[in-house]
């Protein structure tokens, strides 16, 4: 089991992410005693008579004034069984680009939603999101369970109404566990209440603790190790006397892992030789893993420079001038075909055009459109797009970090898309009669 978990949070406004973040937060003391010290004060200046948690994540100005999420709010705490990275991410439909951000690296997503709504069309959204993104585990955290009196048959329609969605996008059912909780009682958050003797599955903590994960970056869905690369992010020629000869390429190890010996590929030119030595700031390795920022030296006097890949030579990705991929479409003006933009891949960035769309996902009815007109903010979508130069790609099913690439405004360069390099829609399988007629029902 690894001793890290990265997990993101999601949900719609007001379903009180940040509250529960808030409560873990409290209830496994990770908050310092003068953070504390402010969140009580400030919740008395508005006349609370307990702290009101949502402050220990809600940062910014705005966010506090409004009483809602707008950034991602990165949180790190720990147990004696494992450590965590939180994101916790915006509900607002505004805001869906940031929730693509913070559950890009997330091994598992708590999506939450209130007892009193069930399952809305954001949660669908947000579920959507998340299988497309490969985020293999989910929590559904049926919050504010206290508010419908802790009623068993609410929580039981909820849950088997996201289950079967769920499991429509791909999902197996025991890749999702659903909990009832009330974070701003802390019910079923970090300790068993005795408010739900008809609930015997875990509490949100003890899941977090026990469920297996997969290292990200290191490891495929198979659990065997992912090949070397490494994207070139600066060439490093200090050309001082005692370093006259010296050349290396700086970076972080997207995937795998390096020694000296290795024999290496540079990409898109073909080029081959061998790594010589692994430098870092303090002194030099003999192997180097993924997460980890190094300087490459290389047996030969190689062409290189920022934006290329150096990659294992028995296993290369593929270099191409033709892609494939699935978009979360993440600004407000329409993508349309013949469109020219920026694609940004690893550390290069090359110009595009867009030449088809092929279909956009409808998250809420679980279906496609063939050859959509644009695709519109929020909206998924499958398309093609031709490069002005060869890029190496490999397929995000098969590595989420050199798998995925970004879409940027060439006039601007403002974010459009997060897109995935070949990746499906969802694999719809259908829902139950019974259970689409009971959507969105109260």
């Amino acid at each position: 089991m690894s001793d890290l978990l990265r997990l993101a949070t999601a949900g719609s406004v007001d379903d009180g992410k940040s509250t529960l973040v808030g409560r873990l937060l409290y209830d496994t003391k990770s908050v310092l005693a003068d953070t504390l010290d402010a969140v009580h004060r400030a919740s008395a200046d508005r006349g609370l008579a307990t702290p009101d948690l949502s402050l220990l994540v809600d940062g910014l100005r705005s966010e506090r004034e409004q009483g809602i999420t707008i950034d991602v709010a990165y949180r790190y705490f720990a147990t004696p069984k494992r450590s965590f990275v939180l994101a916790d991410t915006p509900g607002h439909v505004q805001y869906t680009r940031n929730t693509v951000t913070g559950a890009s690296t997330a091994q598992l997503a708590v999506l939450l939603v209130d007892a009193r709504k069930g399952v809305i069309e954001q949660t669908r959204r947000h579920a959507a999101v998340l299988a497309l993104l490969g985020v293999p585990r989910l929590v559904l955290a049926v919050n504010k369970i206290d508010l419908v009196d802790y009623d068993e048959v609410t929580f039981a329609r909820i849950a088997k109404e996201f289950t079967a969605h769920a499991t429509a996008l791909g999902y197996t059912e025991d890749a999702v566990v659903e909990i009832p909780v009330s974070a701003l009682a802390g019910d079923n958050v970090v300790d068993k209440s005795a408010n739900t003797p008809w609930y015997e599955g875990p509490t949100l903590l003890e899941h977090l603790e026990n469920v297996p994960v997969e290292e990200d970056g290191t490891r495929r869905a198979d659990g065997s190790g992912l090949p070397f690369r490494f994207p070139v992010q600066y060439v490093i020629r200090p050309r001082t006397a005692e370093h006259l000869d010296y050349r290396g390429y700086a970076g972080l190890v997207a995937a795998g892992t390096v020694k000296p010996g290795d024999e290496i590929i540079v990409l898109p030119s073909g080029r081959r030789s061998t790594v010589t030595k692994i430098d870092t700031a303090d002194g030099e390795l003999t192997e180097a893993a993924a997460g980890q920022s190094v300087t490459l030296l290389l047996a030969d006097d190689i062409d290189i420079s920022r934006g290329d890949l150096i990659a294992v030579a028995d296993n290369a990705p593929t270099v191409t001038d033709e892609l494939d991929a699935t978009l979360c479409w993440l600004a407000e003006k329409s993508l349309r075909p013949g469109a020219r933009v920026l694609v940004k891949h690893g550390t290069r960035t090359v110009q595009a055009v867009v030449t088809e769309l092929r279909d956009r996902f409808d998250e809420q009815n679980l279906s496609s459109v063939d050859s959509p007109a644009s695709l519109e903010l929020n909206e998924i979508g499958r398309v093609a797009l031709r490069l002005a130069e060869p890029v190496p790609l490999d397929d995000y099913s098969f590595s989420r970090r050199t798998g995925s690439f970004l879409v940027i405004d060439a006039s601007d360069g403002s974010t459009l898309a997060a897109g995935l390099v070949g990746a499906p829609l969802p694999e719809l399988t259908g829902l139950d009669d019974e259970l689409v007629a009971a959507e969105g029902t109260p």
